[in-house]
């Protein structure tokens, strides 16, 4: 696959994204929706972040409190031995599992597609206890003048699905939990097919360990039925440990393309695509027989999480397909890839 590469990657790395508050610092700045308004393109990006720690003895864990409103940070001693830190992203005890970070929804703003200005205060905040673990892959559907946003809602609860909506990217409104757990990367389709709305989703099988694409319909974006299975995992392929929805899926001639990621069973991130029928999207037509991307470049390899490519939006434009990517759970890039090498890549 002929991929181009900006020479400016990553283009959006954490020292760019100013703390929430002064006693945090980002880490990460990932997984963005993307979108174009008023001739600017627009990434709704993952900002994670944690709480500055000098004391190498203990770890310090971020965590929307529900009861006070506010965002507080809890220790725990890295001598305890009931506590395991093996895993940089959680810190588990023998009750609970705690993320080692607490992620929100930035804004960022860029008239090139390269160069972005991030704004300082953060779009969507964790504000209650479905969120005490922060906010989560922000994903963006234009319907009709609207901008609907779906994120991953984290908290001991488990991971589910919230749903804001704004006009004007300057106030949102919240619309609640639309999938409950543990489900995630949920993609709502761009206009109504048959009447219906319809989305992607991604439920996670605890007992059966299944992490395949699913589809759901609705009459109005709040209530969600006739869950089908849409596709699974391929052994002896590149995405033969989990898969999941991407980017908002958008229309070719032949049907709907979804782009989505896809991991191997060493964890191994990469993107390809699935070609949907027009009519009935729970229908798959094609799909890649290798990644449209994986991941290759230093910066996509080494980082908090290593050897992920992961993106939550991309721009059809121009007969290319713009992706805005996550690279090693640290950084956003950037890269371009022919829309027919994307199509004559299907089987």
């Amino acid at each position: 696959m002929n991929v181009f590469r900006s020479p400016y990657n990553p283009i959006i790395s954490p020292e760019k994204a100013k703390p929430s508050r002064a006693d945090f610092e980002v880490v990460c700045v990932f997984n963005a929706g993307v979108i174009r308004y008023n001739n600017e393109v627009i990434l709704l990006l993952r900002v994670a972040e944690k709480p500055i720690n000098s004391d190498t003895k203990v770890e310090l864990v971020p965590v929307f409190d529900k009861n006070s409103g506010q965002v507080v940070v809890k220790k725990f001693s890295k001598d305890d031995p009931l506590c395991d830190f093996s895993d940089s992203r959680f810190v588990r005890t023998p009750t609970e599992q705690y993320l080692s970070s607490l992620s929100h929804a930035r804004l960022a703003r860029s008239t090139d597609g390269i160069h972005f200005e991030i704004e300082e205060q953060p779009a969507l905040m964790p504000d209650n206890e479905y969120e005490s673990f922060g906010i989560e892959d922000p994903r963006i559907t234009l319907i009709n003048d609207t901008y609907y946003i779906t994120y991953s809602a984290v908290s001991p609860l488990g991971s589910m699905i919230g749903l804001a909506s704004t006009k004007d990217f300057k106030s949102y409104k919240r619309h609640g939990i639309i999938f409950c757990p543990d489900n995630r990367d949920v993609e709502i389709f761009p206009e109504k097919i048959n009447g219906k709305y319809f989305a992607l989703h991604r439920p996670n099988s605890g007992e059966y360990n299944k992490r395949e694409i699913w589809i759901a319909e609705s009459p109005d974006l709040l209530t969600w039925g006739n869950h089908r299975r849409v596709m699974g995992i391929r052994e002896n392929y590149w995405d033969n440990g989990r898969v999941g929805g991407s980017a908002i899926p958008f229309k070719v001639d032949a049907g709907w393309l979804e782009i989505y990621h896809g991991a191997d069973k060493s964890d191994r991130y990469c993107l390809g695509a699935v070609l949907l029928d027009a009519n009935e999207p729970w229908k798959v037509l094609a799909r890649s027989k290798q990644p449209i991307i994986e991941p290759e470049m230093d910066y996509e390899v080494n980082g908090f999480f290593g050897r992920v490519i992961f993106n939550c939006g991309v721009l059809p434009e121009d007969d290319f397909v713009k992706i805005y990517y996550g690279a090693a759970d640290t950084h956003i890039c950037y890269a371009e890839i022919a829309l027919n090498d994307i199509l004559n890549g299907l089987q």
